[in-house]
């Protein structure tokens, strides 16, 4: 008997462990990387900082012109339009990740 023979039934028998370790174990389901919860706190601070910028942008410009109202206003307007435009893009970013992630599996399913 030399190595050759003892080499090969253990190659063999590794194999058959793994076919059976994979046969045991279940599938994984594809899940979405982001919950619910988390899509919505990253949309609310997106829209938060839009604001927060565009105010705090707002009344430096007022402080350093000395009209108290007028730049805090306008700027925390386009504050408020560019987070609320910020968290359209990542909704539209997070929806097109979810159809390519369906399209996926549906392609899988059919070509399995």
């Amino acid at each position: 008997m030399g190595e050759g023979d003892v080499e090969n039934p253990l190659k063999s028998l590794e194999k058959k462990i793994e076919a059976a370790k994979k046969e045991v174990e279940p599938e994984q389901p594809v899940q979405n990387k982001f919950s619910a919860a988390e899509v919505g706190w990253r949309m609310i601070i997106e829209l938060t900082a839009g604001v927060f910028i565009g105010f705090g942008l707002g009344y430096g410009l007022d402080f350093l012109f000395g009209t108290k109202p007028v730049f805090i206003l306008i700027l925390t307007l386009f504050g408020f339009a560019a987070g609320v435009k910020t968290m359209m893009r990542s909704a539209r970013d997070l929806q097109d990740k979810e159809l390519a992630a369906q399209y996926s599996t549906e392609k899988d399913d059919i070509d399995g």
